[in-house]
């Protein structure tokens, strides 16, 4: 953690604020009295220390997303020795391709992942624009040219990579490549941001009120592995408030339908007994039939917070179907329906996720468990029932055991895969989602919780 405040405090300080040894120690100090896992937390003990007027105060905010988010997007990569290799070597084989000067050597720094040469540029930008002219006048066309200069060069070196993974097709494997393209198409556009970018004025954020809202919406939007312990606890209290709007809205579709649609010509026929008044009103449509929902959850490390909260959202809003049968695996199957049936959800989630009689800690494999609900569970399964499977489809590179998904497909109504990985990891490694999804009548990226109720509603409304 003090690598990371001390190299956060150096770009800083290439960026222009002021940072004294003093407050630096403050901070660590202070680090140690908060949770630093929960992010607010985390950057107002930054902020409080670093930022020492309003102006800084947006000059900071704009560093701390540059670094702590944009400039660690390298996480979201499967690193490997053998990647930070090739990695290396595209760099290395672009900087011998083109001719450098200091901004170019500034870029590829960036590339790398070490902003400071860039902000620097930036910080000689910006003064370069604000500084006036012996006569009054500001001058805006030197540094306009030289946004263009660096945009140019951005640009050039965006190409040399393009070419280099053109002429590596035969070396470098389509996974590598598309990792890297993917780590350095990133990492270019953060650099044409912060060169387009103008700062924000001082007081820009004064008139920003974050409404409850608002928030929902920002933690919603926010990815199940990156949520703290305590937007966990909040997140229920969400899903309760939306449990019980969606429950609400059920209700009313479902009175509306079971009363139909009026049909006039009977209504009419038997109003002659009664001299031509419609007393007895007869309507078309009968009630709409609930579906049987059977849900599949991978309770491995991986995918653990989606199928908590997938299975809570489906318990909550049970009286929406006809019945739901829901069982998790990672190398076998276990059947956790009673537990929801003795305990209050909450608990039951709890219990089904920690207490089962699986191996938690066993690799996962979905040949198994597809053999072992064909071998026991097989006939519950019939053209009213939604299956839905929350996974991410890693095999460990067991045999995936497809035939069997489409003998499942083949007895129910429609099967639902729900992964909550992150899409550019998907057909990679020991991915099988290209071998499922065939199989599967939707599948859908299940990441937060607002893609989560997106899927709840079209499953219930």
């Amino acid at each position: 953690m003090l690598d990371l405040i001390l190299r956060f405090v150096s770009c800083s300080r290439a960026s222009g604020l002021r940072i004294s040894s003093s407050e630096v120690l403050d901070c660590v100090n202070q680090l140690e009295l908060i949770d630093v896992l929960e992010e607010p937390l985390f950057k107002t003990v930054l902020r409080a220390n670093f930022a020492k007027s309003r102006r800084e105060q947006a000059h900071f905010d704009h560093l701390y997303r540059l670094f702590f988010h944009d400039m660690r997007s390298d996480l979201s990569i499967p690193h490997s020795q053998s990647l930070e290799a090739l990695m290396d070597k595209t760099l290395e084989s672009i900087s011998e391709e083109i001719n450098q000067d200091a901004s170019f050597q500034a870029i590829l720094d960036f590339l790398r992942g070490d902003p400071l040469a860039y902000l620097e540029e930036m910080r000689r930008l910006q003064s370069d624009t604000d500084g006036d002219s012996p006569f009054g006048v500001v001058n805006t066309f030197g540094p306009l040219v030289r946004r263009l200069q660096i945009m140019s060069q951005i640009n050039s070196i965006g190409n040399a990579i393009a070419r280099f993974m053109a002429a590596s097709r035969q070396s470098i494997g389509w996974e590598d490549r598309k990792a890297m393209t993917i780590h350095y198409d990133e990492r270019l556009e953060n650099a044409r941001r912060m060169l387009r970018e103008d700062p924000e004025p001082y007081d820009a954020d004064l008139n920003r009120v974050t409404s409850y809202e608002k928030h929902l919406d920002q933690l919603g939007d926010k990815s199940f592995f990156s949520l703290t312990r305590k937007e966990m606890e909040e997140m229920r209290d969400i899903v309760e408030q939306l449990v019980r709007k969606l429950k609400d809205t059920v209700q009313r579709r479902y009175s509306k339908h079971r009363r139909g649609v009026l049909d006039i010509k009977k209504t009419l026929r038997l109003s002659a007994k009664y001299q031509g008044v419609p007393i007895e009103v007869v309507y078309r449509h009968k009630p709409r039939r609930k579906g049987k929902i059977v849900t599949l959850c991978d309770v491995s490390g991986s995918v653990w917070t989606a199928a908590k909260f997938m299975l809570n959202m489906l318990y909550s809003l049970q009286d929406c179907f006809l019945q739901v049968r829901s069982f998790i695996f990672v190398d076998e199957l276990e059947e956790v329906t009673k537990t929801f049936e003795n305990h209050e959800i909450n608990v039951a989630v709890d219990k089904s996720l920690k207490e089962a009689d699986i191996n938690y800690q066993a690799a996962t494999n979905y040949g198994s468990t597809f053999r072992q609900f064909k071998r026991e569970y097989m006939d519950i399964l019939n053209k009213k029932t939604t299956l839905i499977i929350i996974g991410d489809g890693r095999t460990n590179y067991a045999n995936p055991e497809e035939k069997i998904l489409d003998e499942m497909r083949e007895k129910c109504r429609r099967i639902i895969w729900l992964n909550p990985e992150s899409l550019i990891f998907w057909n990679t490694g020991d991915s099988r989602m290209r071998t499922y999804q065939r199989y599967c009548t939707q599948v859908r990226h299940c990441q937060n919780l607002n893609q989560l109720l997106d899927f709840i509603k079209t499953l219930v409304l």
